[in-house]
């Protein structure tokens, strides 16, 4: 068979057959001569009819291949972002974008801007706080993406 699942099936079906149709043993055979029979029987009778059959996949197999996530989301977040990019200061936009975008170091920064590191950790904390309200919706602003 191939397969646990329907070798089992098959030893319970040729012991139901056996079972059901016990006035048709010859006790002047071997009873395991009988079951083998029958079982081979069965088996014969299956693999007849699985290849008249079409060949069916269960849904679990495909069901990752027949969804998909919706692109709409993606698109709402990233103009979301762009939105709360423009709510934030330029000073604090510019750092921002330099560090988390660009991956800058704050020395480099602070260097490319020719303010002091201490400033640009601070425009920096400010940008993500501002970030995290307009998320959050405190004072009254609020993300198109997060509603519900």
């Amino acid at each position: 068979m191939r397969d646990g699942d329907a070798a089992d099936d098959l030893v319970h079906d040729c012991i139901e057959r056996a079972l059901s149709r016990r006035h048709l043993w010859k006790p002047s055979g071997t009873l395991r001569s009988w079951l083998f029979t029958i079982l081979h029987n069965l088996y014969a009778n299956e693999m007849r009819r699985r290849s008249r059959r079409p060949q069916v996949s269960g849904l679990h197999l495909v069901e990752g291949q027949l969804q998909q996530s919706p692109a709409q989301h993606d698109h709402m977040v990233a103009g979301d972002m762009a939105a709360a990019l423009g709510m934030l200061s330029d000073e604090q936009r510019q750092v921002l974008l330099l560090v988390a975008l660009e991956g800058f170091s704050y020395a480099d920064v602070a260097a490319m801007l020719g303010v002091p590191l201490g400033t640009v950790m601070s425009r920096l904390s400010r940008a993500r706080a501002r970030l995290a309200d307009l998320v959050e919706g405190k004072h009254g602003e609020r993300l198109r993406s997060v509603r519900q």
